[in-house]
């Protein structure tokens, strides 16, 4: 009999729900209470503070060294900050504006809008520093018509300010300056002296107060601000110390790269220090080729006690870890827990990384996941397990019940508990239409039970119900828009595509060619096979241009075709891969075309076309 693994120990709670069945659904809730949480966040700002003054709250590197906000610091910024603020009469209605990625300048000011009850809003620096036509940033004013816009580099983020930033929306920045722009320097504003009134600002807070508006991924239409109280991120900061009693042992450490303007990073991971006395260091860092450096450099630096990443970077740290034992003996000096969400990790992966584990120091180190979403502050499921498995999602968090409901041959999770956002803002049909008749969000996401019998393992992952995925950089892709494209592009001779790339690296395509004028384009008769004209010089020139093209005008991994084939195969209607209107469905293709995609993906499927 083998030897069961050892683990480094952590202390999880214990995975217990209870289940009640009724015809139309499934409810399924933890059996601990939660227990009782803050206000505000700005409550755990002066408890630590108070206790732990000189502790380091956030540090960046600059300059080669790593630059420290303590608590005692972040608290007088806040305080300043805030006054500022204040002062200007900004609230909801003219809302923080936040451009940047994640700097020290952008964490107190994120605080001092906690601290005044003013919302802010993090969005993607992509969208000032990517875009082309910067209609995602225009669209983003246009629903928040913000009172204050703040960006780290004047030059930078001066073209897209100048694109999409009203000429009377006050501008601070950092460093630099906007051509042709009046600005306010962040230092001036951090100069400002509180008075009376920035604290009584403070106290009108309360768990109904807006903190911040984080907006969707615009996967199907343009983003959604989703609005963010402050009953959503302390309750759910209460449901993850339940889940996760380790965290009152000792303050966490992270060293982090995930965006802010984002939920897992920007919700979960700074609250998560903040709530617990914690340390965060910025990773400037990415699971990228051009960045990857970054991150293995300052975890040679930064031991972590708890590290997160989404399943590519999971990839990039096995790989460095396997070949460094420098960094192996440094990574592992005093981590508790490993954590990836974004997407599922394989499995390989996840052996790896035990196998560095068990070589460095004689056990494994447990690598967890849950499940949540923006809209649910975001934890709502974790694994609640040393031995947990690739695509395992856990059981509810404390205070989170879960609903069950069938669609289709898929089984959709909805969630309830005060965690769960009231709705998108200045968005009232899309907010009712979130909801169910019992008031739980319905989340797209579709799960299975582990074991039907042992309810206490949980849930795995069973996809979306709709079509859109997630690369394994936890990136959504957006299927509608770009099977449209493709299938204008590729007129007359491209009948339908099928989007490929979910829980990998990148995006692929199986092609479905109208075979008759494919035939035509060949200059072929009747009498040749439909792999004959496939093969043709004409069509495989015209399908190679076209994956060439998807491939060229994509702006990023959600975008960019990397491979594709042709299928000489017609869709199957008894399978359910096309209807009796025309139309693919695209999960039926999926799912009875696995095999195809695993050759898609390994090189070796008919007809395989790659972009050069």
């Amino acid at each position: 009999m083998a030897e069961k693994a050892r683990y480094r120990p952590v202390n999880f709670a214990l995975a217990d729900v209870e289940v009640r069945e009724t015809p139309a659904a499934t409810y399924v809730s933890a059996r601990a209470p939660l227990q009782r949480y803050a206000d505000r966040t700005t409550d755990l700002l002066l408890h630590w503070a108070a206790t732990a003054p000189d502790r380091s709250y956030m540090a960046r590197k600059e300059e080669g060294a790593w630059r420290h906000l303590s608590y005692a610091d972040a608290l007088k910024s806040a305080q300043a900050l805030g006054q500022a603020l204040v002062e200007r009469g900004l609230s909801a209605e003219r809302p923080v504006l936040i451009l940047s990625g994640n700097d020290l300048e952008h964490a107190q000011l994120a605080l001092a809008c906690q601290y005044a009850g003013v919302p802010y809003a993090p969005v993607s620096p992509a969208y000032s520093l990517q875009s082309g036509d910067y209609n995602k940033l225009r669209h983003v004013v246009n629903v928040l018509q913000p009172g204050l816009v703040f960006a780290a580099d004047g030059a930078a983020f001066g073209p897209g300010i100048a694109a999409a930033i009203p000429a009377d929306v006050e501008l601070v920045l950092a460093r630099g300056e906007v051509a042709g722009r009046k600005s306010t320097s962040f230092a001036s504003l951090l100069a400002t002296k509180p008075t009376p009134a920035v604290e009584a600002a403070r106290q009108a807070t309360g768990p109904d107060t807006i903190v911040k508006f984080l907006f969707t991924s615009g996967s199907t239409k343009l983003p959604k601000a989703v609005v963010t109280t402050q009953r959503m991120l302390c309750s759910n900061q209460q449901m993850l110390l339940q889940c996760w009693p380790f965290l009152a042992e000792e303050p966490p450490v992270l060293l982090d790269w995930l965006p802010w303007n984002h939920t897992f990073g920007g919700s979960k991971d700074v609250n998560l220090v903040l709530f617990n006395g914690g340390t965060l260091y910025i990773d400037d860092g990415k699971p990228t080729p051009q960045h990857i450096g970054i991150t293995l450099q300052n975890l040679r630096e930064v031991a972590p006690t708890i590290y997160f990443n989404v399943p590519k970077g999971w990839e990039e740290v096995a790989q460095a870890l396997g070949r460094d034992p420098g960094l192996r003996r440094h990574y592992y000096s005093r981590l508790k827990l490993q954590f990836y969400a974004g997407a599922a990790l394989s499995q390989p992966v996840w052996d790896q990384m035990h196998a560095s584990a068990e070589a460095e120091c004689g056990e494994r180190i447990v690598m967890t996941t849950g499940l949540g979403m923006t809209e649910t502050a975001p934890c709502a499921l974790f694994v609640l397990s040393n031995e947990a498995r690739a695509g395992e999602l856990g059981t509810p968090c404390p205070g989170m019940e879960v609903k069950l409901v069938r669609d289709g041959d898929k089984t959709e999770i909805r969630y309830r508990g005060p965690n769960v956002t009231p709705g998108y803002w200045r968005a009232p049909e899309e907010s009712a239409g979130m909801f169910d008749d019992e008031g739980f969000l319905c989340s797209g996401d579709a799960v299975k039970w582990r074991d039907p019998a042992r309810p206490e393992l949980g849930f795995v992952f069973d996809g979306r119900v709709a079509e859109d995925f997630k690369l394994n950089t936890g990136t959504w892709v957006s299927v509608g828009p770009l099977r449209e494209r493709v299938i204008r592009a590729g007129a007359p001779y491209l009948q339908d595509v099928v989007v490929t790339g979910h829980d990998r690296g990148e995006i692929g395509l199986m092609i479905i060619p109208r075979l008759a004028l494919c035939r035509e384009l060949a200059a072929l008769g009747e009498a040749a096979t439909n792999a004959e004209v496939l093969d043709a010089p004409a069509v495989r020139g015209f399908f190679g241009a076209l994956v060439q093209q998807m491939h060229d005008q994509g702006t990023g991994s959600a975008t960019r075709v990397k491979r594709a084939c042709l299928m000489h195969e017609v869709p199957n209607i008894d399978r359910g891969e096309i209807t009796d209107k025309g139309s693919i469905n695209q999960r039926a293709m999926l799912t009875h075309r696995a095999m195809l995609v695993q050759a898609l993906y390994d090189g070796n499927a008919p007809f395989f076309i790659q972009p050069n």
